[in-house]
């Protein structure tokens, strides 16, 4: 199969999550991807690991974002090597970083000086909040981008502080978004011949994830998201039945529905709670206490295969061992063996997009620090 960006090359001076994660979706669509790291220590990403997971002498969580990539080592402050860089910067297609606001400017490898080594390049630059501004220089960390974007104030209850998301939610969305830029960015240049500038920063990218919540706010007279009072309402802004129920043997989730035909189908009397459209929010913590009253009294299969045969939108809750059972789970391929250089095999996750029809499968691990320096030093005459 013939990958869509098959022959595009594109230098990483990346490292942790949003940069890297824009290289993994990069590479899985067929761009070969050169990380460029420091010597001996490398992406600090690779001894960042989630619940101290090793694998080959590297974090489980490198592993997890840098597949399909190579290693060239460089140190950014030694003159010879950045000269080996510029001259390797010649000949690439795109180049992303997610340095601090200033750092390449003072090595000479900031826009403006990379355009003048390649006319046709591709920039695309990860901050935390922006290049300008008295945020610039903050550490653009994804729980503290989380805490300042309002984010952690739409989950759980009223009685709850902020609840953060379980993943870096942050990092993730503005790695997607530095993907589309980039993508964007590749077409603009096939009709100029010109490079092109594309910036992103983590507090834009959470704050655009929030456009239906924040838009809400900014036209709903600056009032704060009204979270609800009863346990398993999934949303601030959506009235019941929408949330999670617990039954007598796990958890029911509910999406929007006409609340009194769902109500006639369980039968659950809502009648001194429901008297138009508009009371589906305004008692929504009282409805929902009421619907969840009633879904205790059976087991999950039980109410699931009830609502779907009405046509109701509805699922069971299910954790990682339940999820990862599935038929539908097994027949989407979401799962793909990695081979590393100790013999050992890793399972991870892969790309979710099909091309012609075709998933697209890695075809080699994260790489060792350095390893294909030599290769490729060689090959771009560079040494």
């Amino acid at each position: 199969m013939n990958k869509p960006l098959e022959g595009l090359l594109v230098l990483e001076f990346c490292q942790f999550l949003a940069g890297p994660s824009a290289g993994l979706k990069l590479a899985d669509l067929g761009a070969r991807v050169i990380k460029i790291e420091r010597p001996n220590t490398g992406d600090a990403c690779r001894q960042l690991s989630i619940k101290n997971f090793f694998v080959d002498e590297d974090s489980l969580l490198f592993h997890t974002i840098n597949r399909n990539k190579e290693s060239y080592a460089a140190d950014l402050k030694n003159l010879e090597d950045l000269e080996k860089l510029k001259k390797l910067i010649g000949k690439a297609d795109v180049m992303t970083h997610n340095f601090r606001p200033g750092v390449m400017e003072k090595i000479g490898l900031d826009y403006d000086n990379v355009q003048k080594i390649n006319p046709k390049i591709i920039y695309g630059a990860v901050t935390g909040y922006g290049n300008d501004g008295p945020w610039r220089n903050k550490p653009g960390q994804d729980l503290l981008v989380q805490a300042v974007s309002g984010l952690t104030f739409l989950s759980g209850v009223d009685v709850d502080g902020p609840v953060p998301f379980g993943l870096s939610v942050s990092d993730i969305m503005c790695g997607n978004h530095l993907v589309q830029g980039i993508l964007a960015a590749l077409i603009k240049r096939a009709k100029t011949g010109k490079s092109v500038l594309v910036e992103v920063s983590l507090l834009e990218s959470i704050l655009d994830v929030q456009f239906e919540v924040l838009t809400t706010y900014l036209n709903d007279g600056g009032k704060l998201p009204d979270r609800s009072g009863a346990k398993g309402s999934a949303h601030a802004y959506l009235s019941a039945p929408y949330g999670m129920y617990q039954t007598q043997d796990g958890y029911l989730a509910m999406a929007m529905g006409n609340l009194p035909s769902i109500c006639a189908i369980i039968n659950c009397d809502i009648s001194d709670l429901y008297v138009e459209a508009g009371s589906a929010f305004e008692n929504r913590d009282k409805l929902i206490t009421r619907l969840a009253e009633t879904f205790m009294k059976k087991d999950t299969k039980t109410w699931v295969n009830l609502l779907e045969g009405h046509g109701i939108w509805c699922a069971e809750v299910l954790n990682y061992q339940t999820a990862t059972t599935l038929s539908t789970y097994k027949n989407l391929q979401i799962e793909q063996e990695l081979g590393l250089s100790n013999g050992k095999k890793i399972k991870t996750t892969v790309s979710p997009i099909r091309i012609d029809a075709e998933k697209l499968f890695a075809v080699k691990p994260a790489p060792k620090l350095g390893i294909d320096t030599v290769e490729i030093n060689k090959e771009f005459e560079i040494g």
